[in-house]
C-alpha cells in the first residue's frame, strides 16, 4: 500500500479501493509465479509489481473527464478518453516486466511436430 501510494497519485476518497487492489494484486501475483518461486524469493520486485498492478487496477476505473455541457437545459456528457485503459495497460506491463524473471510463462508455447 505505501508502495503504490509513494509511486501514484492516490485521493484520499481512493484509500479503499487501492487496500482492496492491493489485495488483489499480491494474491493475483503469488499465484502466478513459478513452482518453488514464494513472494520472498523475489524480493522487493514483488512488492513493486504488485503496487504498479493495484495501480493499473486504480487507473482502469478513471474515465477522461466533460466532453460537453449545457447550462440552458442541463446537458453533461462524460466519456472514456482511453487515457484511463492506457494507462493501465501500461502499468501492467511494468508490472509483469519487472516480476517477469518470477513468473510461470503465460505466452506462446512451441509443441513438438513430427516433419
Amino acid at each position: 500500500m505505501a508502495m503504490a501510494q509513494s509511486l501514484g497519485t492516490v485521493s484520499d476518497g481512493q484509500q479503499a479501493a487501492l487496500e482492496a487492489l492491493c489485495r488483489a494484486a499480491e494474491a493475483e501475483m503469488t499465484g502466478r509465479l513459478r513452482d518453488g518461486v514464494s513472494p520472498e524469493d523475489c524480493g522487493p520486485a514483488f512488492v513493486l509489481g504488485c503496487a504498479w498492478l493495484a495501480l493499473s487496477g486504480l487507473a482502469g476505473g478513471q474515465y477522461g473527464g466533460v466532453s460537453s455541457f449545457t447550462a440552458g437545459s442541463v446537458t453533461i456528457r462524460e466519456e472514456e478518453s482511453g487515457q484511463g485503459r492506457e494507462r493501465a495497460a501500461a502499468l501492467r506491463l511494468q508490472a509483469e516486466t519487472v516480476l517477469g524473471p518470477y513468473l510461470k510463462d503465460r505466452g506462446f508455447l512451441f509443441q513438438g511436430v513430427e516433419g
